[in-house]
């Protein structure tokens, strides 16, 4: 009996945000959108039934582009892009607020239609995934002269059922490992489908740009370039001990394996976040005195987005943090260690209140976030103190980081735009 050839599978969502809304507002298809506007840029809604969108035009603010379709790309407009430069590039595309809410809604939609036919999944985020289909039915049976025959229609069987469930589309990458199936999924998009086997490493991967790689940036990449490693191929030819030389040992010997497309990395079905974060950016620098009602909304807002992320994912916390950008764009992080771990809104304020005592705001602002660190099982903080509630109503906690400061008051929600709160995007155990 032959060996069962490992096949993991990449799926990434095409244009997510973008999609999502166009499932909202289906006029826009085939038009430049870009997703990143606040809530006053809702669309209105005429006495006709019509709706009258924003464009970018005249766009002035701090806002930035969350995502963009695939017409607005064709412009050049691109996520993480300032909305005033996407404006200058496409100044008709049609600027739409985010909703992660939604966006979360449809995230779990997808990854549930995945798991109805291959369960071993390894979420990456709100709208990639990876997935082992090794021992999926089928998987390792070829059709034809297709050895990989199996695992394709098992792949596209899995997008057939994506788009059923949530009218989007995705892309898949299907190779043995994580790191070639990252590369694979983004050759054929949108809406794309890659089988890539060991074989055709040479053909398919080598003559790619060595930043398709997930795991080499723009530091590694410029340095590689000067050195004369244009593609995946160039980097394959040198030896581990040359990459060594330049690179160090350790990312030396792994950019050796990575252009061999070699990865052994598991499919992982469940890890603990490190973190919970919310952060916003401002439109215009933002005082903390002149500027205190507005601050004051977003300040609140951010803690009760941690608070609902961490009762949704079932943990408290035991550290909070703030982060600032300055107008400079000087970033400065703080975070307080609580006695206990605490797990809603006004616990998590008050701590976060407590590191603003410790920063400059004399400066005015473009940034500010909220963050939720040493995170343990809300059950499990339970049980190690059963005499004592897990919540911000517990003064214990929460009394002693009561901030003084002129922007904290009980205001309502803000209108900004939120940026980053989604699970980490990087790649795992990887750096420059």
């Amino acid at each position: 009996m032959s060996p069962r050839t490992r096949w993991i599978a990449h799926l990434d969502m095409d244009a997510f945000y973008a999609s999502v809304e166009m499932l909202r507002y289906p006029e826009l298809r085939g038009q430049p959108v870009v997703v990143g506007g606040g809530r006053r840029h809702q669309p209105e809604l005429l006495p006709d039934g019509s709706r009258r969108f924003a464009t970018l035009a005249g766009y002035a603010g701090r806002g930035v582009v969350t995502t963009a379709t695939y017409a607005a790309r064709d412009y050049g407009v691109h996520s993480g892009m300032g909305l005033m430069k996407a404006a200058q590039r496409c100044p008709q595309a049609v600027l739409l607020p985010t909703d992660f809410d939604e966006y979360r809604r449809y995230s779990r939609l997808f990854k549930a239609a995945v798991a109805e036919i291959a369960p071993v999944i390894e979420d990456r985020g709100i709208d990639e995934i990876y997935i082992d289909l090794t021992e999926v039915p089928g998987a390792q049976d070829a059709v034809g002269h297709d050895p990989a025959g199996g695992v394709r229609a098992v792949a596209q069987e899995i997008r057939n059922n994506v788009r059923r469930t949530t009218g989007l589309v995705c892309s898949i990458g299907v190779t043995p490992n994580k790191l070639l199936a990252k590369i694979a999924s983004e050759l054929d998009k949108p809406d794309g489908l890659s089988v890539v086997t060991a074989a055709e490493l040479p053909t398919r991967i080598w003559p790619l740009p060595v930043r398709r790689i997930n795991g080499i940036g723009p530091k590694a990449g410029a340095r590689l370039a000067a050195l004369g490693v244009a593609t995946i191929g160039d980097l394959a030819t040198r030896e581990r001990a040359w990459l060594q030389e330049h690179f160090g040992r350790s990312y030396g010997a792994w950019l050796h394996e990575a252009a061999h497309g070699q990865d052994d990395r598991p499919v992982v079905t469940h890890s603990e976040p490190v973190s919970v974060s919310r952060e916003t950016t401002f439109e215009r620098d933002l005082h903390a005195v002149q500027d205190r009602a507005q601050l004051t909304a977003v300040f609140t807002h951010l803690a009760e987005r941690v608070a609902a992320d961490l009762q949704r994912k079932g943990y408290a916390a035991r550290t909070i943090g703030i982060k600032l950008r300055y107008d400079d764009f000087r970033t400065v992080t703080r975070d307080l260690t609580l006695p206990g771990p605490v797990v809603d809104a006004a616990a998590i304020r008050r701590a976060a209140g407590q590191c603003l005592k410790r920063v400059d705001l004399s400066r005015r602002l473009r940034l500010l976030g909220v963050r939720a660190g040493t995170l343990v099982r809300a059950e499990s903080a339970a049980a190690a103190a059963p005499g004592r509630r897990v919540r911000a109503t517990d003064r214990r906690t929460a009394a002693e980081a009561e901030p003084e400061l002129p922007f904290l008051g009980a205001l309502p929600a803000p209108e900004a735009s939120e940026r980053g709160e989604d699970p980490d995007r990087h790649p795992p155990g990887k750096s420059e």
